[in-house]
């Protein structure tokens, strides 16, 4: 399993509209900030089934989240519950948006003497 920062250009429709199905139901702004290659080659060809990393704010707070879609080639977005995605996990992979967790880390440390970070299942 292989978390790619790009995605496939011949994939790029699919996985905006996958994008603006997941943005429009979690009433928040998300941007793709990565896709995962199960195994090697698997996204060279004709794909429905996209794992996307979408990043955002929800609820108040920065996330990046492991998301699996199902869409068809005229764009309907079927979403895939957890428990539908392949075991295996990128997480050490995912990260927040570049220059993200600097700014706050510079914050949180001019006002601490240490700061202990913890990423849980995308959330950082």
């Amino acid at each position: 399993m292989k978390v790619q920062t790009q995605v496939p250009e011949h994939l790029g429709a699919k996985a905006n509209a996958a994008l603006a199905w997941f943005s429009s139901h979690k009433s928040a702004e998300f941007k793709i900030t990565g896709i995962i290659e199960e195994e090697p080659g698997a996204l060279s060809g004709p794909n429905d089934d996209l794992q996307l990393i979408l990043c955002g704010t929800l609820d108040g707070q920065d996330v990046c989240l492991r998301e699996a879609f199902r869409v068809t080639n005229d764009h309907q977005v079927t979403y895939m519950p957890e428990e539908d995605i392949v075991t295996g996990s990128p997480a050490p992979e995912l990260d927040p948006p570049e220059g993200k967790r600097k700014g706050w880390l510079n914050r949180v440390l001019a006002d601490s003497e240490f700061v202990v970070l913890l990423f849980y299942r995308g959330l950082w």
